[in-house]
């Protein structure tokens, strides 16, 4: 053999080693199928695994997870409650009736309306705040007053409203009290309202006119009927006349509406000179309900309204 021969031969033994080796290292499709299908198959079942491992946890750990939100929120609460419990009041108020009525009141910073909404509870009334009042703060402290003095520190301006009747020698009835800012006051009618108003027509018109000579004075002592009120005091002079129409003498002379709530066959003969109103009219006769109207700041009290018979109820208006 030829040198050129066994050169040829060498090289065509290498080539089938090449070709013999590329395709032992080439798996063949089938095989490589089946191993992609045995990995994909084993990563699934690990995956399902962890699910249903997870599905059986879940509720373990969310009744776990509960259980600490509600313990958690049952400690805030009673932190919560326990702070409040140990916060100490804004104000102390106490109302006694014995053996006169009698109030005591520690406030600091406190809320006028929380105060007033006690004291219309404590009292058993209506107790009102003017509305640019409703959130004013008081410092103060006072013990066993009686109703005007203590009432009169709460407010700049204090009105109080009393009903009585004339045959009545208790203690009068206490309506309405009013929490108001300087200069202000509340209508009339806010407790004492009436349903009824009576008017008084008359012909004569020169009652007020003051006498300026004999005779004119005459004519006016013998005028069966008289009422003039001045410097807060009320005088009567009647000559057997009406009950009711005196009443609404009365009430022309103060400015107040009268209410006939029944008729009075009643009659009048008597003479007041000079007295406060309440009184004059105690002396007038028992069968009158008067609605009176205390300003605590000016020391002064006038009539609301007068009603012959009894009141008819109503209740308090708003502002």
């Amino acid at each position: 053999m030829t040198d050129l021969e066994r050169r040829a031969s060498f090289s065509r033994l290498v080539w089938h080693r090449s070709v013999a080796k590329k395709h032992a290292l080439q798996p063949d499709k089938e095989n490589l199928n089946l191993i992609r299908a045995f990995i994909c198959a084993r990563f699934c079942r690990e995956v399902l695994s962890a699910f249903i491992v997870s599905l059986l946890l879940f509720p373990v750990v969310s009744a776990q997870q509960s259980q600490a939100n509600t313990e958690a929120a049952k400690e805030s609460g009673n932190k919560s409650q326990a702070s409040s419990a140990n916060a100490k009041p804004s104000f102390t108020l106490t109302v006694k009736a014995k053996p006169i009525l009698n109030i005591s009141l520690k406030a600091e910073k406190a809320n006028l309306s929380e105060v007033a909404e006690s004291l219309s509870k404590q009292l058993k009334t209506t107790v009102m705040v003017a509305p640019v009042l409703a959130k004013q703060l008081i410092t103060i402290e006072y013990s066993e007053l009686t109703l005007e003095p203590a009432m009169q520190l709460m407010a700049p301006e204090v009105y109080i409203d009393y009903q009585f009747n004339t045959s009545s020698t208790g203690p009068v009835k206490t309506l309405g009290i009013f929490f108001y800012p300087v200069d202000g006051e509340p209508s009339d009618t806010a407790v004492a309202g009436g349903s009824t108003q009576s008017l008084l027509i008359e012909g004569d018109t020169e009652d007020g006119v003051e006498p300026t000579t004999d005779e004119q004075r005459k004519r006016l002592e013998e005028q069966p009927l008289r009422v003039q009120f001045k410097d807060n005091s009320l005088s009567i002079k009647a000559k057997k006349q009406p009950l009711s129409l005196v009443l609404l003498k009365i009430g022309e002379e103060l400015g107040i509406p009268v209410d006939i709530e029944s008729e009075s066959t009643d009659i009048v003969d008597t003479e007041i000179n000079k007295l406060p109103v309440e009184e004059a009219l105690r002396h007038l006769s028992p069968k009158i309900t008067v609605f009176m109207r205390a300003d605590l700041q000016r020391a002064e009290r006038r009539a609301l309204r007068l009603v012959l018979g009894e009141p008819s109820k109503n209740k308090p208006q708003s502002f």
